[in-house]
């Protein structure tokens, strides 16, 4: 229970919070009632990082003071290899010309929230960072007050679904679209439950609607902005203009699209993202955040009760990493964008594909460009499948990038998504045995009497066009040629499967 918990909230301790309370614990820093002339003396012993590798003024590789690290090791330590294990990834990251003020880290908070309010697109450092903000962001009227910073982007949909309920009072949400599966999982169990709506489609919204005119009130319609892993976009014109009618208020999970592609945020409530993501690009920090739309008819309404029940939980040593790798974020995805369209075309034109799916190619295209901005691409994410498992294998296995589940990363990385991510949830269990039964267990509502079972059944994730041989390709920022060739060999062992 305790690791669900985690799972779906996101709420825990990031790995640096985790390893300086540990390290606190274990060098006496952290103790029970002392006296104070104790807990000074205990204080002298806190860490600071591989001793030969100790300067002055540092703890872990972050700069707690204005003192100036020692620019050379200290090999006069003894016996010191112990020690080093532990610390060493951390060193390497932070130590070679990357010592980061923790001091700074209220900040680093500060300019993470402007960039995601769009008032700050330069890559500066941090000092420079206010002297660069423009003043008009996303939205007119627009500004970092209306940013909250989360600990991961899970605990930015988990708390934004909260704080929905402490404003608003205890009413059902709607999940519009074949969700991230956390997104669902808090939805249904944090609350008096969900209408599951996993096609995303017009015919969805028909029935939706039906619903209102009925006297079916919602808290709020969570939806992605592309979804993932089919990249396809609601008609959020349509849902929000629903929302205005019949008082509901729509969150769109933006991480997949990010805010530099799409401005989903005029036809939103919250915009919430993963900052783990592209915005950070490093992989090697967490973060999440919430934006309240200032034109928003809840927009008094959340900034209350915000105000009232938000709690920063943005571990400091996260908070300047973040800010550090965001800084190149804009020329980042510019890069990605073009790299992942010329890749995508390839695909496109090649026989052993059966389809690609990306926001350029998707039949939901019309609604992308709704909300795409002047200078956006179509994003760094798309998924392809294959005619047969066979050729799915080749092509995986040939494809000479990182493979693992995430996205966004400045390299780039393959994964078999839904078996990664949907394993529990593949065809294989008869749709006429679960459909009674595990739509309880989901707390699931069937969005019509009239649709067949196989159109919702959560555990099904071909029902709803998921195959379980889809390959999900996150585009990172290598050289578009090579990453060509890499993607023709890949199609070419594809090919050779087929024969």
């Amino acid at each position: 229970m305790a690791k669900q918990v985690w799972q779906h909230s996101g709420n825990g301790i990031s790995s640096r919070r985790g390893e300086f309370c540990l390290s606190a614990l274990r060098d006496g820093f952290l103790v029970e009632d002392k006296e104070p002339a104790q807990i000074e003396q205990s204080s002298q012993k806190f860490s600071k990082g591989p001793r030969r590798y100790q300067g002055r003024g540092s703890a872990n590789g972050i700069v707690r003071s204005g003192a100036v690290a020692a620019s050379a090791p200290d090999l006069s330590t003894e016996n010191t290899e112990s020690q080093d294990g532990r610390e060493y990834v951390q060193f390497i990251e932070e130590r070679f010309g990357r010592n980061l003020n923790v001091l700074l880290a209220d900040q680093a908070k500060q300019a993470v929230r402007r960039r995601i309010a769009g008032v700050l697109t330069a890559n500066v450092d941090l000092t420079e960072a206010f002297d660069e903000a423009s003043g008009e962001g996303r939205v007119a009227g627009l500004t970092d007050s209306d940013v909250f910073l989360f600990p991961s982007g899970m605990s930015s949909i988990f708390n934004t679904h909260q704080l929905l309920l402490a404003a608003r009072g205890p009413l059902k949400s709607i999940c519009f679209g074949f969700p991230y599966i956390d997104t669902l999982k808090t939805l249904e169990k944090w609350g008096p439950g969900c209408l599951f709506y996993g096609h995303g489609s017009s015919g969805d919204l028909d029935d939706l609607e039906s619903r209102l005119e009925g006297g079916e009130r919602f808290l709020a319609l969570f939806t992605e902005f592309p979804g993932n892993p089919l990249l396809k976009s609601p008609d959020l014109k349509r849902i929000y203009a629903l929302a205005q009618k019949y008082d509901f208020a729509v969150v769109v999970d933006e991480t997949v699209g990010n805010f530099l592609n799409i401005n989903v945020l005029p036809h939103a409530d919250i915009v919430v993202s993963s900052l783990t993501k592209v915005f950070s690009g490093d992989s090697n920090v967490m973060g999440g955040s919430a934006v309240i739309n200032p034109h928003g008819r809840y927009y008094q309404e959340l900034q209350t009760t915000f105000s009232r029940e938000y709690e920063d939980n943005l571990w400091a040593e996260d908070a300047v990493f973040l800010e550090r790798n965001s800084r190149d974020f804009v020329s980042r995805i510019e890069k990605i964008n073009n790299t992942t369209e010329d890749i995508t075309a390839l695909l496109k034109g090649s026989p052993v594909v059966k389809d690609v799916y990306y926001p350029k190619y998707n039949t939901s295209r019309v609604f992308y460009e709704d909300f795409r901005t002047p200078n956006g691409g179509y994003g760094g994410l798309f998924s392809v499948t294959f005619h047969s498992e066979a050729e799915a294998i080749a092509f995986f296995d040939h494809l000479e990038v990182l493979k693992g589940p995430s996205l966004g990363t400045n390299f780039t990385l393959s994964s078999p998504y839904t078996l990664l991510a949907h394993y529990n949830e593949l065809d294989w269990v008869s749709i006429a045995l679960c459909a009674p039964i595990l739509l309880l267990w989901f707390d699931v509502s069937l969005p019509s009497p009239g649709l067949e079972p196989s159109a919702y059944c959560p555990l099904q994730a071909a029902s709803f066009g998921v195959e379980s041989n889809l390959v999900r390709i996150s585009v990172g920022l290598e050289d578009a040629s090579d990453l060509r060739d890499q993607v023709q060999r890949a199609l070419a062992a594809a090919a050779e499967a087929k024969a």
